[in-house]
């Protein structure tokens, strides 16, 4: 790695008890479920607030304070669970529940506030210029990297192991599991596997928060090794050091984030207006694609066509599975909202005829008894290539008698050409069947469906009324809440950061940071 020890803005601190527990280790990942449950929706939030910071940098060039302090806490709480839990397994003591520093606890993270950050490298510094370090994070943490703000590399999935911020896995995994099975033996953690353990935690910790544009410098490609951050304990010739020594020389914190005041309250409703806002979504797309389909996809005659899927199958039939309609105001539903429906089928081959119909699926199923067909399970059942439907094959014969001569339909359509089947629904259940005319194999076609919905107009308004108010009540607790927590008290609200002591000198020189575990203030 490379020599250069420019401490880096982002301070990730932390100490190895001197006494660990056995098999504490083996039942962590139990102790720690309350605060997986927390971690997951504090994510969330910061999802939002990241979102809510990338267009206040873009157009502003700050980082809103209130929302800078809650997203370090963040990262903060989830440092101290990832070195208490598998990420680490660096102490015993539990992992206390705030977003604050706790000057007490061997796991520390702060992250100087920024004045002023670029307005362009916001647009690429999270997927661009952080993409080298997603590919040695993925050999660190595992192959699907993953940091707050929705940004990252890998599949993005939010699963249990990684409630905490970052995947759980790769090469921090394996050293901990080495290091726990050691300490089950042996009762003792290997120092050497805990000092790399954390450097490759405090790369990650570092990448995490340039992604979440914390900061503008740029992540070193540099394992600091050991519990202290060069950022914390500078080390360096110092005049009181004893001849040929080294020693370290405590320097203040830099100006970090300091979450005092997001109390309880307001990190609940932060959290909560984040459920709202992403609650919206929901009903603010489908809103919208609807509005689209109402002003834009109609056609001359006022039908909203779906698009044209092509459907085929080596048997006799293609038939739908049942549909069933009931309840007392379906008539009102067809009238008012379905309207008039038209399902309009046209052969692959134009020499071809079709014979295209709608029935109770009782009867339609005795009629297709024992014979071959292809059942069309639902029209979301498409081919990854072509977009094809893909029917479920159901093996069998011929029909008895041509589809025409079988009195089982309630509407039906037949010929050369294209045919539209136009049937109005009432209560019952139902199946659609496509075949050839004549009965015979290899039945293919073109279909598509068709409705005026009169109510489309008002299903549209609806949901994008819903995910307005929901924007909006999540918008109004997220803002509230960060206008109280940006309010700090006159003094004494700004809580002091942790500042490491200085270790004891090496004599014969060498770097202390490595030879001695910080001791913490108490």
């Amino acid at each position: 790695m490379s020599d250069d020890r420019t401490p880096y803005p982002v301070r990730v601190d932390a100490s190895l008890d001197a006494s660990l527990s056995r098999g504490l280790w083996l039942v962590k990942w139990l102790l720690l479920i309350p605060h997986y449950v927390v971690l997951f929706f504090l994510w969330i939030a910061y999802t939002v607030v990241g979102v809510v910071a990338f267009f206040a940098i873009l157009f502003t060039g700050r980082y809103p304070r209130a929302l800078f302090d809650f997203n370090v806490g963040v990262l903060r709480w989830s440092w101290r669970v990832h070195h208490y839990g598998y990420g680490a397994l660096g102490t015993d003591r539990y992992p206390p529940f705030t977003l604050a520093d706790v000057p007490e606890y061997p796991a520390h993270l702060d992250v100087p506030y920024p004045e002023r950050l670029s307005r362009g490298l916001v647009l690429v510094k999270w997927w661009l210029l952080a993409l080298p370090h997603y590919l040695v994070l993925a050999l660190f943490v595992g192959g699907g990297v993953w940091f707050g703000a929705g940004w990252g590399a890998g599949d993005g999935v939010w699963d249990d192991a990684r409630d905490d911020g970052w995947a759980f896995g790769g090469l921090v995994a394996l050293l901990v599991l080495v290091a726990g099975v050691v300490l089950l033996v042996t009762g003792r953690y290997p120092r050497p596997v805990y000092d790399f353990v954390l450097g490759m935690d405090r790369w990650a910790l570092r990448v995490a928060a340039y992604v979440g544009l914390m900061t503008d410098r740029y992540p070193p490609f540099r394992l600091d090794m050991g519990g202290t951050d060069p950022g914390s304990v500078p080390a360096g010739p110092s005049p009181t050091a004893p001849a040929g020594g080294v020693a370290a020389r405590p320097v203040s914190a830099p100006a970090a984030s300091s979450p005092g005041s997001w109390t309880a309250g307001r990190v609940v409703a932060v959290v909560v207006g984040a459920l709202l806002v992403l609650a919206s979504t929901g009903p603010l797309a489908a809103g919208s694609a609807l509005l689209w389909a109402d002003q834009v996809d109609r056609d001359d005659s006022g039908f909203v066509w779906t698009p044209d899927a092509t459907v085929s199958t080596a048997e006799y039939a293609l038939a739908s599975e049942g549909v069933v309609l009931e309840g007392e105001g379906l008539d009102w539903v067809v009238d008012d909202l379905l309207g008039t429906a038209l399902l309009e089928v046209t052969p692959t081959d134009p020499d071809d005829e079709l014979f295209v119909a709608v029935g109770r699926t009782a009867e339609v199923d005795g009629y297709l008894s024992g014979v071959g067909r292809g059942v069309l399970g639902s029209l979301g059942s498409r081919d990854d290539v072509t977009d094809d439907l893909r029917p479920v094959p159901v093996p069998g014969g011929p029909p008895a008698v041509p589809p025409g001569e079988a009195d089982v339909w309630a509407a039906s359509a037949t010929g050369s050409g294209t045919q539209v089947l136009d049937w109005r629904p009432v209560e019952g259940d139902w199946t659609v069947v496509v075949m050839r005319a004549d009965g015979g194999a290899d039945v293919s076609a073109d279909i598509r469906a068709a409705a005026t919905v009169p109510g489309l107009t008002w299903m549209a308004a609806g949901l994008l009324v819903l995910g307005l108010v929901l924007a909006g009540l999540g918008v109004l607790l997220i803002a509230n809440a960060v206008r109280r927590a940006g309010q700090y008290p006159p003094s004494g609200g700004v809580p002091a950061q942790w500042t490491p002591p200085p270790p004891v000198a090496v004599p014969g020189g060498g770097d202390p940071a490595r030879s001695s575990p910080p001791a913490h203030a108490r």
